[in-house]
């Protein structure tokens, strides 16, 4: 998904270490089962990354498949679920019409303009009764009342947000997606540290909800380079994961 801020292709090499790892894996696994029909029998985890949510989403009876449109990332997803792991793009799935029980989206719309066209790819697979269980609202959550986000909170906005929750639901509705439970969970490990949000403010990192100019970058970077305790992670987030069921 070339459209996504990260090279995704180099990531996979160190994404599961700088991305809380097992701990946040298994997290984000118990959310998903929490929210898939005890009868289903097939699981699409979408945009798997490296497998490590993909291997431990393990159920009695539930066959588990893990697509990424990374090269790198599957070749390290296919050692961890083996044969079960393809390449494809999310708006483009090689599956047809009607075929699955279940799909998994996490941490997949916040990333890319096209969300509204996962959404409805995966309304088509999903057999009538099925499942989609997806992150919503992701930025948002790393709002944790820190004093990072009281410099911070002046300057974001959830208007360019792709999976904004009220988006997702209405983009699912007009796609025979009707939304069901919600859960959360945590982001083990995704603490932010002062001297971490500078490097990713002026990389560009938080382009999803802050649109500042160079001279606010810097504004910014020198009010939270002031606050104390520079390398102390501060409260990880807590992630939203929304379920819509396919109307029959």
């Amino acid at each position: 998904m070339a459209e996504t801020v990260l090279d995704y292709e180099t990531e996979a090499a160190h994404y599961d270490r700088t991305r809380g790892g097992v701990p946040r894996a298994e997290a984000a696994a118990e959310a998903v089962l929490r929210l898939v029909p005890p009868g289903a029998r097939t699981l699409l985890d979408l945009a798997c990354g490296t497998g490590l949510v993909t291997e431990r989403l393990t159920r009695s009876g539930l066959r588990v498949y893990g697509a990424d449109a990374a090269h790198a990332m599957v070749r390290v997803a296919a050692g961890r679920a083996p044969a079960r792991v393809v390449r494809a793009d999310a708006r483009r799935l090689p599956l047809p019409d009607a075929s699955l029980d279940a799909v998994a989206a996490v941490w997949l719309l916040h990333l890319v303009p096209f969300a509204a066209d996962i959404v409805a790819e995966a309304a088509r697979v999903l057999r009538p009764g099925g499942v989609l269980v997806a992150t919503v609202d992701k930025d948002a959550a790393h709002d944790v009342g820190s004093d990072i986000d009281a410099v911070l909170r002046p300057y974001r906005s959830a208007a360019a947000a792709s999976d904004r929750a009220d988006r997702i639901t209405a983009t699912a509705a007009a796609h025979g997606l009707a939304p069901a439970a919600d859960t959360r969970f945590t982001g083990h490990g995704q603490g932010r540290t002062p001297r971490d949000t500078v490097r990713r403010l002026r990389a560009g990192y938080f382009a999803s909800w802050f649109d500042g100019d160079p001279a606010t970058t810097e504004t910014l970077a020198a009010a939270l380079s002031a606050l104390p305790d520079q390398d102390r992670p501060r409260a990880d987030p807590r992630y939203r994961l929304a379920s819509f069921v396919r109307r029959g």
